[in-house]
């Protein structure tokens, strides 16, 4: 009994601590996420009609494909942020 006293008194005063802790929300996971969008095409200079809107047309789906994941992916980030700081406040 006095051994369950004894270990009892010393797992609790062993969690205890006087110094205060603080903690950050981590920073963006992944390398993934740091991937810049990729470079859009441009035309030569003999470029026909038909290669000025193919070009348009790829630069176009390229960036909004990049908008949407970044945006995504900070929309994402931001509330993951806010909830993790209301819990830890």
């Amino acid at each position: 009994m006095k051994f369950v006293v004894l270990a009892l008194s010393l797992s609790l005063t062993a969690c205890g601590t006087l110094v205060p802790v603080s903690v950050k929300f981590p920073e963006a996971p992944g390398k993934q996420a740091m991937i810049a969008c990729p470079s859009l095409q441009k035309l030569k200079d003999d470029a026909r009609l038909s290669d000025i809107s193919r070009t348009v047309t790829i630069n176009y789906s390229t960036y909004y494909e990049c908008a949407v994941k970044t945006d995504a992916w900070i929309e994402w980030y931001e509330t993951q942020r806010r909830i993790f700081e209301s819990v830890v406040k």
